[in-house]
C-alpha cells in the first residue's frame, strides 16, 4: 500500500522524535566531556567569549583532535550549554565564531557552582546501573537494587568504601545546598522566621546550615549526620556538627530541616525518621515545624512540560539509590502515619517544593501521648485535619473524642 505525503512525513517525524529520544544520552554524555575539560572555566578566562583555539588550548586538548572537539562544541552549542557568535572581523585566530556562556553552563563557573552535582549524576557508576534496569524488573523482589547489582555495592555503601567517589558525593551536596539555599532564604525566608534553632539532619558538610545561619545570625544550627561524614566537616563554618542516625534518634531543636534526603528512601524508613523528628520539636504554637525540602510530583509549575518532564525522570532517575519521588497524597499518607497533624506545600524552588509539618500541643504535652502513639499515626491526625489542623482534648470535637476512645482502647 502507498503511503500518502502526509501519511509519510507523519512516519517520518516519528522517526525523528524516535531519534531524538534514543540519542539524548549523547547529549549528556557531551555535557560530562564539557565537565572533564572545564570547557565553561576556559570560556570564562577569556571574558565570557572563547574560540576553539583558546578553549583547545586552556583544555589541554590535542592538536590532532581540534576536529573532533568542534564537533562536540557544535552539539553543546545546539542543545543550548552554550552560545555562539561571530568573531569580530580582523580577529588573529581566524576562527569565524566565538563560543559563549548561557544561563545553563553559568551555573557550572565561580566559586558557587554546579559541577560537582553534575558530574555526579553523570558518574559512570549512577549513568551505567540504567543498563541493568530491564533485566533488573523481571527479577522478583526482595533483589539488590540495580545499582548494586553494577556496581557491587549499594549507593550509600560505595561513598563509605570508596573515598573519591565519598567526596564526590559530598561536593555535590555542597554545591547543590550552596545554590538552592541561597534562593531559598532570600525568596522563602519566611520559612526559617521565629525559629531559635535548627537541625539540618542528614546536612552532610552542612552548606545548607551554614547559609541559613549566614542569613539568620540568631538561629543556632547543627548538622546530625553519620561519623565518616562529620570526620570531613569543616570547622570554619560555625555550625555544630552531631554524630548519629536519624533512624535512631533527632536532637531536640525548633525546627528540623531535611533537604532533598527522604526521596532517597522508601516509606517506612521516612516514616521512621519523621517520628523521630516529630519527638524532636515543640508543638507548632511553640514555633516547632519539620521543613522539607524535595519534589512535590503534580504540583502547580509541572502543568510546564519542563517540570512534568523532570519530575518524571527524577522519580525513574532515584531508583539507583533505592529512592522514590512522590506526589501529595504519597506524602501525605507518610506525614499522617508518623503522626503530624498538618502539613503546607509551597513550589517555590524549581522543580522542588518546601514542605512544613506541624504537631498539636496536645500531642507533644499530653502524659498519656505514649499510649495512644501507634493509633496517633493516622487516625487521631486525620480527625484533627478534619477540624482545620487544629483541636484540643477540652474542646472534645466529636470525631476526635471518637478517635481518642478508639486510639486508647487499642
Amino acid at each position: 500500500m502507498a503511503l500518502t505525503p502526509s501519511t509519510g512525513q507523519a512516519l517520518l517525524a516519528a522517526h525523528l522524535e524516535l531519534w531524538h529520544i534514543t540519542l539524548a544520552f549523547v547529549k549528556s554524555m557531551a555535557l560530562n566531556s564539557a565537565l572533564d575539560l572545564r570547557i565553561a572555566d576556559a570560556i570564562q578566562h577569556h571574558g565570557g567569549a572563547a574560540t576553539l583555539d583558546q578553549i583547545a588550548t586552556k583544555a589541554a586538548v590535542h592538536p590532532s583532535k581540534f576536529p573532533c572537539l568542534r564537533r562536540l562544541m557544535r552539539v553543546l552549542a545546539a542543545t543550548g550549554v552554550f552560545g555562539t557568535q561571530q568573531a569580530p572581523p580582523g580577529g588573529s585566530s581566524g576562527e569565524p565564531l566565538l563560543y559563549t556562556l548561557t544561563p545553563t553552563s553559568g551555573l557550572l563557573v565561580g566559586s558557587r557552582n554546579l559541577a560537582p552535582i553534575t558530574a555526579l549524576m553523570l558518574h559512570p557508576a549512577v549513568v551505567s546501573y540504567f543498563s541493568e534496569l530491564g533485566g533488573w524488573l523481571r527479577r522478583e523482589l526482595p533483589d539488590p537494587c540495580a545499582f548494586k547489582l553494577r556496581n557491587g555495592h549499594a549507593f550509600w555503601e560505595l561513598g563509605g568504601r570508596d573515598p573519591a567517589f565519598n567526596k564526590l558525593v559530598n561536593d555535590a551536596m555542597v554545591s547543590d545546598s550552596e545554590f538552592l539555599m541561597g534562593i531559598a532564604v532570600e525568596e522563602c525566608g519566611e520559612v526559617f522566621r521565629g525559629v531559635s534553632s535548627l537541625i539540618d539532619v542528614a546536612g552532610g558538610l552542612g552548606a545548607a546550615a551554614f547559609a541559613i545561619a549566614k542569613a539568620f545570625p540568631h538561629v543556632k544550627c547543627s548538622v546530625l549526620d553519620v561519623a565518616r561524614v562529620v570526620a570531613e566537616a569543616p570547622s570554619d563554618t560555625g555550625v555544630q556538627y552531631v554524630v548519629g542516625d536519624m533512624f535512631e534518634s533527632v536532637p531536640p531543636a525548633t525546627a528540623i530541616l531535611l533537604k532533598w534526603v527522604l526521596h532517597d528512601w522508601g516509606d517506612e524508613e521516612c516514616i521512621k525518621t519523621l517520628k523521630n523528628c516529630r519527638e524532636a520539636i515543640p508543638p507548632r504554637d511553640g514555633g516547632g515545624k519539620v521543613i522539607i525540602i524535595d519534589i512535590v510530583v503534580g504540583t502547580a509549575q509541572s502543568s510546564d512540560m519542563k517540570h512534568k518532564e523532570m519530575h518524571a525522570v527524577s522519580d525513574l532517575f532515584i531508583m539507583f539509590a533505592s529512592g522514590i519521588e512522590r506526589d501529595e497524597q504519597e506524602w501525605k499518607k507518610i506525614f499522617l502515619e508518623a503522626g503530624f497533624s498538618s502539613y503546607k506545600i509551597t513550589p517555590a524552588l524549581g522543580v522542588r517544593s518546601i514542605i512544613e509539618l506541624a504537631t498539636l500541643a496536645f500531642v507533644k504535652s499530653d502524659p498519656w501521648r505514649s499510649s495512644c502513639r501507634s493509633a496517633l499515626d493516622v487516625r487521631i491526625a486525620t480527625a484533627i485535619q478534619h477540624h482545620g489542623g487544629g483541636a484540643t482534648l477540652d474542646q472534645k470535637p466529636p470525631r476526635l473524642y471518637a478517635y481518642m476512645v478508639q486510639a486508647f482502647r487499642d
